[in-house]
């Protein structure tokens, strides 16, 4: 056989973009984003630069946690169009040069999905989830004492039906956990995979994709104990060396999303019969400082280097606090543990440092996802607390804030009612919101926006080369890349002075201008030519 094609290792060195679709564009009017919205901005997508796109979950659902709660995964919930509607999107945005990637929730589904209603009804589908009776003399107690996995919650991950017997959700009730030592729940889902990569996506971006296997006998949960009762388990491999397989048949590609503390153990779901990339959450959460950067950098390329696989890079996601915001606090880090109402931030610098991460991301070798706002420097919202929809916050007693803030309907048009999202947003849209609108930006050489189009136009001059760190102050990031005409060069000033430029030919972007010296102000990226 001869070496895989340019076209076949495209996601490889990728730009994804992350469409939520609730929030990105509103074709209808009725305040939700929907897929007519997305066709609407194709020509947008396109012009900014990006290889592919993510759709968070389209599906039919009741939106108890924001369309993660599946019912039907061959059904495109009404609120967002049609199925139909989501063959043309697909196809349309592939005649552009831009693919599709869903997402797949495989260790839930709705308690609306007719699984979990015939089990309700004491059908034989019980098999397919996780049903046990009580503990305590009447079985009043929960089966086990697993933690809920929405940080901050104390809530049982166990919910008693009339009957008595109780059912296990690591998440909301109303998010029932499948059984994936049932044969039934791995076909379906492997139908699944077909039904989609039939309709023309590229890949499947597989959440929570670390907890679908459990103990069977659901033991109580105690910290440090290895094998984990429902993370990592060794079962889970055999499940995506399947999935694989369906994958291979269609030329698709699978990313995972695996939050794990042990490299090792990470780097076992990226081997070459398994998943293709997995979303790398150390540099997502890693504060503005230049040794633990570099740290998170080393390392991630560590972990991927004996298997092959390219990292990937992200700085935001619909679930996690805005870049701009994040960057601007003085815990520049995310931990979910840590959100709180109130939090002082100083938008100015974060907006700064914002754009020096993108141009560090998007420098590094392998794949970035780009969530949706993120070209335009959004800052995460503040929600009024009455319109919060998000289960974390509930969940949490009301002391987390919740996911809504980075999920705010984006803004398109200044002048526009609504910023041009549509109809009134399903979110409320702050006050000042319009400033940050796409045509704004566009007509406009030093916007955020304008750095990212910019950006994503060079970025395959670097290719899919190694990294190589040159020698800086303390607090300056400073590497060389093999690009197609000759050594690039990323630097990034963290330091608290101006930094000299390493020898070059040419300056190709800033994230901001050299000081009168021609130096590198602090909290500023450049691309050079070497």
């Amino acid at each position: 056989m001869g070496q895989p094609t340019h076209a076949q290792n495209w996601w490889r060195s990728a730009v994804i973009y992350q469409v939520y679709v609730r929030s990105f564009a509103d074709g209808d009017g009725d305040g939700t984003g929907d897929l007519a919205g997305v066709r609407a901005k194709l020509p947008y997508l396109a012009e900014l630069g990006v290889d592919a796109l993510w759709f968070n979950p389209w599906y039919l659902s009741p939106m108890k946690d924001g369309g993660y709660d599946v019912a039907d995964y061959r059904v495109i919930d009404p609120a967002f169009g049609t199925l139909a509607e989501a063959e043309k999107l697909i196809a349309e945005a592939k005649e552009l040069g831009i693919r599709t990637l869903v997402d797949i929730v495989p260790n839930h589904v709705s308690d609306q999905h007719p699984w979990f209603r015939a089990a309700l009804a004491q059908g034989p589908e019980r098999e397919l989830f996780h049903f046990r009776p009580g503990r305590g003399e009447h079985g009043e107690l929960p089966p086990n004492d697993w933690p809920s996995q929405f940080a901050g919650s104390a809530e049982p991950v166990w919910t008693r039906l009339p009957d008595g017997t109780w059912y296990l959700h690591l998440f909301t009730p109303e998010q029932p956990d499948l059984n994936w030592a049932h044969p039934a729940v791995r076909q379906e889902h492997e139908e699944i995979l077909r039904f989609w990569f039939e309709r023309g996506v590229a890949g499947v971006r597989i959440d929570s994709a670390a907890l679908l296997a459990k103990d069977p006998d659901l033991p109580d949960f105690v910290e440090g104990r290895d094998p984990h009762p429902y993370v990592d388990r060794d079962e889970l491999h055999d499940i995506y060396r399947s999935w694989r397989t369906v994958a291979d048949a269609y030329d698709g590609i699978f990313v995972g999303e695996v939050w794990l503390p042990d490299t090792e153990r990470f780097a076992r779901y990226l081997r070459p019969d398994e998943l293709h990339t997995a979303f790398n959450f150390s540099f997502l959460s890693c504060p503005w400082d230049a040794g633990r950067l570099r740290t998170s950098i080393d390392e991630t390329l560590a972990e991927h280097a004996p298997i092959g696989a390219p990292a990937t890079w992200v700085l935001c996601n619909h679930d996690v606090t805005r870049t701009v915001t994040r960057y601007g606090r003085a815990d520049s880090g995310f931990d979910f543990a840590t959100k709180a109402f109130g939090t002082p931030t100083d938008l100015a610098l974060g907006a700064r440092r914002a754009r020096a991460g993108a141009l560090l991301s998007l420098a590094l070798p392998g794949s970035v996802y780009l969530y949706q706002g993120e070209e335009l420097g959004l800052p995460e919202a503040e929600i009024p607390r009455d319109r919060i929809q998000d289960p974390m916050h509930f969940r949490s007693g009301g002391t987390d804030p919740g996911r809504d803030g980075c999920r705010v309907p984006l803004p398109w048009t200044a002048d526009a009612p609504y910023a041009g999202f549509g109809g009134e947003p399903w979110l409320p849209q702050p006050s000042g919101w319009s400033a940050y609108a796409a045509d704004l930006q566009a007509a406009d050489p030093g916007s955020m926006l304008s750095l990212y189009r910019a950006a994503l136009t060079i970025r395959p001059e670097f290719g899919d080369g190694p990294l190589t760190w040159l020698p800086t102050p303390e607090g300056v990031l400073a590497f060389a890349r093999p690009g197609q005409e000759g050594r690039l060069l990323c630097v990034v000033n963290l330091a608290d002075a101006p930094a000299d430029l390493p020898a070059h030919s040419r300056l190709l972007l800033g994230s901001g201008p050299l000081d009168p010296q021609g130096r590198l102000p602090k909290d500023t990226a450049v691309w050079l030519r070497g």
